[in-house]
């Protein structure tokens, strides 16, 4: 009973955390789509680097809550 505790409670962390990763990424992609024009190539190219971290970071808790539920 307790590990099954202990894994929703962390099945539920991992779950909030690749939600505000994926929310992270998202908001890169809308930054780039409404600010694109007037950014510099640095600035782009940080931002599309910002969101495949956050998209990676979302992958890992997945996995982690995947691999948990095997």
């Amino acid at each position: 009973m307790a590990n099954d505790l202990e894994k929703t409670a962390k099945n539920i962390g991992d779950t909030v955390k690749e939600g505000v990763h994926r929310g992270g990424a998202e908001m890169e992609r809308q930054k780039r789509a409404e600010f694109g024009d007037t950014m510099t190539g640095g600035e782009k190219a940080g931002s599309v680097v910002n969101e495949v971290e956050q998209e990676a970071k979302a992958g890992v808790d997945r996995l982690k809550r995947d691999a948990r539920n095997l």
